[in-house]
């Protein structure tokens, strides 16, 4: 387990000290995390992260996303504790509870990180909620271990029947969560569907026949869309509770039912043989249950405390055959079958257990995989084998704090402890926060074999996970080694290439966005990185473009307009005109204002074909990187898009490229063309008659340079491998250190997404948290081409990232927190 980062705040005279007593007066209120599958954050602390005066004490939540996680953003600031925090499946929406009953559901405004919006909230008075789990979708997906070296990701990723948890009309899952209180009180949730006018639907049940106190509880989802449940008082002389949930929607209404299951004591055997670290005489206290996998409720951890120290217990519920007694059962022997907890093992301490944390996915159908990681009060953390509890690797949360600010002696002098941790959901990383609300990010062994470091075949396929799934593959960035990342790209992409065409086409840009992540850890990827870039831009233009055609009425339906183009630019046509002779007009006729609309797109296409094509003398011999020159495909792609552009401007001259020529009656497009037609031809050995044309480029007409990757500060990037580990972070301040210097940098701002120049200092522009991107936030008049060319990237960046709103005054700029 190695240390990355601990992220903290800068303390003020005097401040410590004051934080040291109000945190030990208010000990039992723990601050708490929680990670997303878009591996972004959300955490609690005690005051204000920008406050050092301990004037606004309370609870304060953050989120912050784990490439740049000094940004934090503020969701809310509550008067009463928080206990819950629970994010879906999505990571789109977060839950937050506290103890005096107190629901809220929260979104991101438009997509921004940086700008919550509260979309529900309700209460229930007078109960602390304890634990909450949003509705199961019904979509599962696992690694088939039987098939895990098929080439195909069909055959190798294989989909697990799993019920959705509330079904509505037509069988679709209904989005909502349940919610449980230290009373025994249930409480489901129904969201409004955001494009009805109806609103939410609450329900509430007695977990029990009775209403019982509950201490600690946990959550998790059964293959047949009900909710088990176990639960503790924290007596270890009493025994563990579980519960099997349902939820159903009936009508305009919801209904609970919640029946008992068999429940179990802790294993008396396993206090005896601790007799050396569990002081019988001390009572025991049941601190923690977690169930070992959330969408598998065959397996429970149980943590018990005492002043001696801890144990952990794990059982499983297994089901058994009796047989029936012979006067019951006649002549022949009859069986029933029926469940029961069974204990498994165990693991001792000298310390008080103080979280823990199980996986958030079956990554694999295989029963192998996945652990659990316990903290404990000494500030250790260990990793365990699920099945025996044996800790196959552990690490101590060593606070090092600067040793150069003068109140470091002071700093020093603070009792940090752990508060909670949690993995993310892949299982690479464990996030930390400790009692003072800072943040700590461990790198763990991989879930499927913990035994021997990350490899490059597993490593494969996790990326192939995440690449089905669609769930985020930051986490995994960060655990890859230096070394490890050009045979990574080698393999993801050759495995790429046998599937076929159709899964090709359907996973292509989301395959893209993976190796571009890639090559930007390695400091030499950076042209592997723009030429990536570039051609997902093209991809995607290319794709909206052949989206505006139509095929004419007279016409046959057996070719689309897009594929009589393709098939017409395969012929080797080398002069555009001629090409436009074999091509029905009417298929591609496309509405004057519309194209208009879509000029800086054209544009964009125009320039990249003169920037590729004044490259091309330097690119020689071809090299074992990717270029876009070496790409027949996306070269032909190119050649369709000035055909395009060739007819459109016939309809529509103003939305033509714009280029400044040293002769004016050059016709650049069709220029452009012919050379880009002959180096189809060969790709890895141009003519030299070619490349003296392209050497003239210059002189006929001037090239606009293309919008590089910005200078960003970030996590992942080629700068982490060269740092000391763990890296010392501070709240709102970027670590300089991490600086990705490309020596791209412009006196314009770009548009990554539209292509426009914003200014040497646009006032507001949202940024993304990876690649550092910019684009306008101003919204304008647009035709509807241009509107849902907007909304493709309206969630994410290009390369996947989230969007954050950032404001600039002065020299200075900032990030909103809201």
């Amino acid at each position: 387990m190695d240390h990355i980062f601990s992220i903290n705040r800068r303390p003020s005279k005097g401040s410590n000290l004051m934080r040291q007593a109000f945190s030990e007066s208010f000990e039992h209120h723990r601050l708490i995390c929680s990670v997303s599958s878009a591996n972004v954050v959300a955490f609690s602390t005690d005051t204000d992260i920008e406050d050092n005066t301990l004037r606004t004490w309370g609870a304060h939540v953050y989120v912050a996303d784990l490439n740049t996680p000094w940004f934090v953003h503020k969701v809310l600031s509550n008067s009463v504790p928080v206990t819950v925090l629970q994010w879906d499946f999505t990571g789109d929406l977060l839950l937050i509870a506290d103890e005096s009953g107190n629901v809220k559901i929260y979104r991101c405004r438009d997509h921004l990180l940086n700008d919550w919006n509260l979309i529900l909230k309700t209460e229930l008075p007078g109960e602390h909620i304890l634990a909450a789990a949003f509705f199961h979708c019904g979509k599962k997906i696992c690694l088939n271990s039987e098939k895990k070296d098929c080439s195909a990701y069909l055959d190798k990723f294989q989909h697990v029947k799993f019920a959705c948890s509330v079904k509505q009309f037509g069988g679709r899952p209904a989005n909502g969560t349940l919610l449980l209180t230290t009373t025994g009180m249930l409480a489901a949730v129904l969201l409004p569907q955001f494009t009805a006018q109806t609103s939410m639907i609450i329900a509430t049940e007695s977990l029990g026949a009775t209403r019982i106190h509950i201490k600690t509880a946990d959550i998790c989802y059964g293959k047949n869309g009900h909710f088990l449940l176990a639960v503790s008082n924290g007596d270890a002389s009493m025994p563990i509770q579980c519960y099997k949930v349902q939820v159903r929607k009936v009508e305009e209404k919801c209904v609970i039912t919640s029946q008992s299951l068999p429940s179990f004591f802790l294993y008396e055997g396993g206090k005896e043989a601790l007799s050396d670290v569990i002081c019988k005489e001390k009572k025991n206290t049941i601190s923690h249950l977690n169930w070992v996998m959330r969408e598998d409720a065959d397996s429970l951890v149980v943590a018990a405390n005492n002043d001696c120290g801890s144990c952990l217990q794990v059982w499983e519920l297994r089901e058994k055959s009796v047989p029936v007694h012979k006067l019951l059962a006649g002549a022949e022997p009859q069986y029933f079958n029926t469940v029961l907890w069974q204990y498994q093992s165990h693991f001792s301490y000298p310390h008080k257990v103080t979280s823990l944390a199980t996986s958030k996915l079956m990554v694999s159908n295989s029963v192998s995989c996945g652990y659990i990681i316990a903290s404990f009060s000494d500030n250790s953390i260990h990793c365990l084998y699920k099945d025996s509890l044996k800790s196959f690797t552990n690490a101590t949360l060593n606070v090092n704090q600067r040793q150069s600010d003068d109140y470091g002696s002071k700093y020093q002098k603070l009792n940090i402890r752990i508060s909670q941790i949690d993995m993310t959901w892949l299982g690479n990383l464990l996030l930390i926060v400790d009692t003072y609300g800072y943040l700590h990010l461990f790198k763990l062994p991989p879930q499927v074999d913990s035994s021997t470091p990350l490899s490059v075949p597993y490593a494969t396929t996790m990326l192939e996970y995440c690449l089905v799934t669609g769930l985020d593959w930051y986490d995994l960035l960060l655990a890859v080694r230096p070394g490890m990342l050009d045979p990574l790209c080698e393999r993801l992409t050759e495995s790429f290439n046998r599937q076929m065409p159709n899964v090709q086409q359907f996973f292509y840009v989301q395959y893209l966005c993976i190796k571009i992540s890639l090559y930007r850890l390695t400091p030499q990827g950076q042209n592997k990185v723009n030429d990536l870039t570039q051609l997902l831009m093209l991809h995607s233009i290319s794709t909206a473009f052949k989206s505006l055609l139509r095929p004419s009425e007279m016409s046959s339906h057996d070719k689309s307009p897009a594929d009589s183009l393709a098939g017409v630019i395969a012929e080797g046509q080398s002069d555009v005109d001629k090409v436009l002779i074999h091509l029905d007009a009417k298929e591609f006729t496309v509405e004057p204002s519309t194209l208009q609309s879509l000029q800086q797109l054209i544009q964009w296409v125009a320039d990249l074909a003169l920037n590729l094509l004044v490259k091309l003398p330097d690119s020689r011999p071809a090299g074992k990187p990717y270029e876009i020159l070496r790409d027949i495909k996306a070269l032909n792609t190119l050649r369709e898009m000035l055909v395009l552009i060739r007819i459109w401007g016939l309809l529509r001259p103003a939305c033509l490229p714009v280029f400044t020529k040293s002769d004016g009656n050059l016709d650049v497009l069709a220029l452009v063309f012919r050379l880009l037609s002959r180096l189809v031809q060969n790709t890895n050995e141009p003519d030299d008659t070619l490349i003296d044309e392209c050497c003239l480029l210059p002189n006929q007409v001037q090239i606009q340079s293309l919008q590089h990757s910005n200078n960003r500060v970030a996590l992942a990037s080629s700068q982490l491998s060269q740092q000391s580990f763990p890296l010392q972070l501070e709240f709102l301040s970027e670590p300089e250190y991490l600086l990705i210097n490309l020596d791209f940098s412009t006196k314009q701002t770009v548009d990554s997404i539209r292509h426009l120049y914003l200014g040497s200092t646009p006032r507001v522009v949202k940024q993304c948290v990876r690649c550092g991107a910019s684009a306008s936030t101003i919204s304008v008049t647009r035709t509807a081409a241009i509107r849902a060319w907007d909304q493709r990237w309206s969630r994410s960046c290009q390369c996947g990232g989230l969007w954050r709103t950032q404001i600039y005054s002065g020299n200075e700029s900032y990030v909103t927190c809201h």
